[in-house]
């Protein structure tokens, strides 16, 4: 038996599997992100009671790293660029990234053939180190084309681990590809998410060493393929889509569709991919994760903030609801874990001043994830007052200087709001009855409140306020595939000035079967193919959203748990790439981290690369768990012919893949 386990923004779920048989049983319990074990406990103890020395692998996918990019909930980081100009912040918005993070450049890097451009700046890098070691919760190190050679990564690398022992991240070892700055981005983007993964894998080897499972750890990459725990704690970048990919992959083995969209909704995201042929897409150019262009090969998904759990938010310019990109927690889980709000939002209705948090609290999320230092006083007073539980906004608020604080807590993933989101108002409606109603009536009766002080969306009850959430929420469902199927055949997304387009969904998109009178008029979609669709909310918005969009819809049961079995249905693929250049003519340079090594002739060259990489990325699949392993070995060569007529050798990119199904424990 084979134990799959995905960890979401909002569920953990757990999937019981026999290769042969397929699904034996599935259990979905709250994510809980301050103590991770405590959610993971629940799912699997409610699906496996004695049988641990019954598995043979146990396969985890996770949505964490893509909430955390979307939700800019990253841990603090010090990025050190070594060789970079200041320039590169401005390329690949590695500044944005960068945020309030330090950012230190260092003398050194290399050329594009290799050869040092300058000397590593070691003094500095040591001042820097031991200046930053102690608010940041890991480091990242780029080189200046450390592609071509890392000996300064490397380097300084050592030092860090040397002396703090923090993690670090470098960026020849996420990516072999050239663009300076993405390669930054994308490191920077793999040291803020480690702690968060490391949380994730302790919590689930915790679990597993409880129960006696002595069967290997697998995670689940962006491109739907396993690595182990090991492997994943280094490069916890590579789990970027990690549950859209296993959705993908479960989706296919549950439906048994092979040409259609499959879209996995979640608490924070709706993320859509396209299979053809019974295989998921791959994005080859990176995966684009909350506006981020990474460097991370995955599964190609068009990821939106639409969620069950999306903010619902009133928008003074336009006079409307919105709803997202940001988290918050329903208000019916929060009553339900804490009862007490209930009465804190009694006292507010019957409060005469009318405050714009009203229904609305703060709570911890999760635990430090570095030391106490990283955070200032206002933000230490206000996480203190968090540690018994969740306090009403207007009480944090009251204080007008607590309002940055506050956010910046929020930004960092350490605190969440809880308020209105389309899971309240289906509770509201009858369609979901998991949480506390009562919660989510006396939030969307002081939402009305504020409304109507704002002059927006008069005359409202709770009931007709939850009908407009879950029509939004459909409509944005719809759009979202829409806009997915116009990028695969060649158009960007509809921009706010385009007024014309953005009228004419809304027509197509709208509740025909309740409107009340015909439009002048009518137009209509029709997708060209099926719609897979996966997720706990899943259930309740696709059955309208496929009729919007005049598409067949597939529900395949076990749909809400998906992700879970899509981590136990996959293999492990690990690939590698390595170049070769000419510095000058006669000359052919194979570029292998920090090892330089020259030849005379192209051909000796291409050989010897090529039974390097075969050992190489055969034994990558080793590390990362597989048995029967194959490798397949290909090469690009980039030659032209100049003015004599003669042929000039410009460069060789030589790639192996190496397949193979998990190493299952004996």
């Amino acid at each position: 038996m084979l134990l799959g386990i995905d960890t979401g923004g909002t569920y953990t779920d757990a999937v019981l599997f026999n290769e042969e048989v397929g699904v034996l049983r599935t259990a979905k319990s709250l994510t809980t992100k301050h103590n991770l074990s405590l959610g993971i406990f629940d799912a699997v103890n409610t699906i496996l009671d004695d049988e641990g020395d019954q598995i043979r692998m146990v396969s985890l996918s996770t949505t964490l790293a893509t909430n955390a990019i979307v939700e800019a909930h990253g841990s603090p980081v010090c990025l050190i660029l070594i060789g970079y100009d200041k320039g590169a912040l401005e390329r690949s918005n590695l500044g944005d990234a960068v945020g309030k993070n330090p950012c230190v450049f260092i003398r050194g890097g290399h050329t594009p053939m290799g050869d040092e451009l300058a000397p590593l700046d070691l003094a500095n890098v040591i001042d820097t180190v031991k200046e930053h070691a102690p608010s940041v919760s890991s480091f990242a190190v780029a080189g200046y084309f450390s592609v071509r050679n890392a000996t300064h990564e490397e380097t300084v690398r050592d030092i860090i681990l040397k002396e703090t022992g923090l993690p670090v991240s470098c960026a020849h070892e996420l990516s072999s590809s050239l663009d300076a700055p993405r390669r930054a981005l994308t490191a920077l983007l793999n040291a803020q998410l480690i702690p968060q993964l490391q949380q994730l894998i302790l919590a689930v080897e915790t679990m597993l060493d409880q129960k006696s499972i002595r069967a290997p750890l697998m995670v689940v990459k962006g491109d739907g393929s396993l690595i182990t725990a090991k492997t994943a704690l280094s490069r916890p970048v590579e789990t970027i889509l990690s549950g859209p990919a296993a959705s993908v992959v479960g989706a296919h083995y549950l439906s048994g569709e092979e040409n259609v969209f499959v879209v996995d909704m979640g608490g924070t995201t709706t993320d859509i991919a396209v299979l053809k042929d019974g295989e998921p897409q791959l994005n080859k150019d990176g995966a684009i994760v909350g506006g981020w262009k990474t460097m991370v090969e995955a599964v190609a998904v068009h990821t939106f903030g639409l969620g069950g759990d999306s903010e619902i938010a009133l928008s003074p310019s336009s006079k409307s609801l919105t709803i997202g990109p940001r988290r918050v927690q329903p208000i019916s889980l929060l009553a339900m874990q804490y009862p007490e709000v209930l009465s804190v939002m009694e006292k507010q209705l019957q409060n005469s001043r009318i405050w714009p948090g009203d229904g609305r609290f703060a709570l911890k999320l999760r635990a430090l994830d570095a030391g106490l230092s990283s955070l200032s006083r206002l933000e230490q007073e206000i996480w203190e007052g968090l540690q018994s539980g969740p306090v009403a906004l207007n009480m944090i608020l009251e204080r007008p200087a607590m309002a940055r604080p506050l956010q910046r807590l929020i930004d960092r993933g350490l605190v969440i709001i809880s308020g209105l989101t389309p899971s309240d108002a289906s509770h509201l409606l009858g369609l979901q009855s998991s949480w506390n109603t009562d919660g989510a009536n006396l939030s969307a009766q002081l939402f009305i409140r504020h409304s109507e002080k704002e002059g927006i969306l008069l005359g409202l009850t709770p009931e007709k306020l939850a009908k407009m959430i879950y029509e939004k929420t459909v409509t944005g469902s719809a759009t979202t595939i829409v806009e997915t199927a116009l990028s695969e055949i060649g158009y960007t997304p509809l921009s706010d000035k385009q007024k014309l387009g953005h009228d004419l969904f809304n027509s197509a998109l709208r509740d025909k079967i309740t409107e009340s009178h015909s439009p002048v008029i009518d137009f209509s979609i029709n997708l060209g193919r099926p719609i897979v669709a996966t997720g706990a909310p899943a259930t309740t918005y696709y059955k309208d959203v496929a009729i919007r969009l005049n598409a067949s819809l597939n529900l395949p049961e076990h749909s809400e748990v998906s992700n879970a079995v899509g981590a136990v249905a996959g293999g492990v693929v690990q690939k590698i790439s390595v170049l070769i250049s000419s510095p000058e003519k006669g000359r052919f340079r194979a570029h292998i981290g920090k090892k330089q090594v020259d030849f005379t002739d192209s051909e000796e060259a291409i050989n010897y690369v090529l039974s390097y990489v075969e050992k190489q990325v055969k034994q990558q699949a080793q590390e990362c768990g597989a048995t029967e392993i194959t490798v397949q070995t290909s090469r690009h060569d980039k030659i032209i012919t100049d003015a004599g007529g003669d042929q000039l050798f410009i460069e060789s990119r030589i790639f192996a893949t190496a397949k193979g199904r998990p190493n299952l424990a004996a």
